[in-house]
């Protein structure tokens, strides 16, 4: 068991938003124990705050959007998984659109602003929900499980009809070093042949080469090349890694994934939690005791709301 942290001083960034290609700016600040990741859209008049949880997951298309009241903050996967990747269990995020920025598309812009803040442990021990039976969701040619385990590890498979992808498979066992050397640094990708329908969607509308990896039918678009030979399977786990955090605390097992994608994340975190038989609360804290939970707050058990 060890204690929540939060960050221990303000950080601020600027950037554009991948799909709605506005100027954003965006600060971490440190929260308080058992807050969880709290999005704060600063822009709006009454500075609504969006809780990242299963519960308040909106419908959108090649991101991760929460909404409160008619208020979204979209693409929050990418600073989601750089905070669970370090191990921040709570923080305040304040930003003046409703998309935070596509940085360099990866992990690692939020993984710097993160550890130039600094890490601060907290008078409060994590939960953790530790599986102790399987929990499987397919749609199709898709699928993804988690099954018990004593450790936390992804294992995630793609396939693309493209020369530079084809079938790639990667294991991450789960650790801050890892997640910051071999997971971080993965870049969003997509494919040249699909930009102008996604213009026509209104979707990336902040895309380059600065943040996107992008590819023709030939190869790869941008100069500086791949940063790992399978950069793209490896930036599905990123994904996978910031979507899990929806669950609202760290969960213990083997998460198996092939050809799944955000939709199929969130489906998981909403089996998990529905599941109550296939896991049990571990927790050195009085008000959330170790055993098999019966109960859980209507908040973490509701299934992802649509607009």
């Amino acid at each position: 068991m060890r204690q929540q942290q939060t960050i221990r001083k303000p950080v601020t960034c600027t950037g554009v938003g991948l799909h709605c290609g506005c100027r954003v700016s965006l600060t971490l600040a440190p929260a308080p124990p058992d807050t969880g990741i709290v999005f704060i859209r600063t822009d709006l008049s009454t500075k609504p705050r969006v809780p990242a949880a299963i519960a308040n997951v909106r419908p959108t298309l090649l991101s991760t959007t929460v909404g409160v009241d008619g208020v979204q903050v979209q693409s929050i996967e990418h600073l989601l998984a750089a905070a669970a990747g370090l191990g921040i269990d709570n923080l305040y995020v304040e930003v003046d659109a409703p998309e935070l920025p596509a940085l360099d598309g990866s992990a690692t812009p939020f993984v710097d602003l993160l550890q130039e803040a600094g890490l601060a442990a907290q008078a409060r021990y994590r939960s953790y929900l530790k599986i102790v039976s399987p929990i499987d969701v397919s749609e199709g040619d898709k699928h993804i499980s988690i099954r018990p385990a004593s450790m936390v590890s992804v294992t995630y498979t793609i396939d693309y009809d493209h020369p530079l992808i084809r079938r790639q498979a990667y294991t991450y066992d789960w650790s801050s070093d890892s997640f910051v050397r071999d997971i971080a640094p993965a870049r969003t990708f997509g494919f040249l042949r699909e930009v102008e329908a996604l213009w026509d969607a209104g979707l990336g509308l902040g895309g380059s080469l600065h943040n996107t990896l992008i590819l023709s039918d030939e190869g790869l678009l941008n100069e500086g090349g791949l940063r790992y030979r399978d950069e793209f399977v490896r930036h599905k786990i990123l994904d996978l890694v910031g979507d899990m955090t929806l669950l609202g605390m760290p969960v213990v097992g083997e998460i198996l994934a092939i050809r799944s994608g955000h939709a199929l994340h969130a489906r998981l975190v909403s089996r998990i939690l529905e599941s109550r038989d296939n896991w049990v609360l571990v927790s050195a804290e009085p008000h959330a005791p170790a055993g098999r939970l019966r109960e859980l707050p209507p908040s973490l058990v509701a299934s992802p709301q649509r607009d």
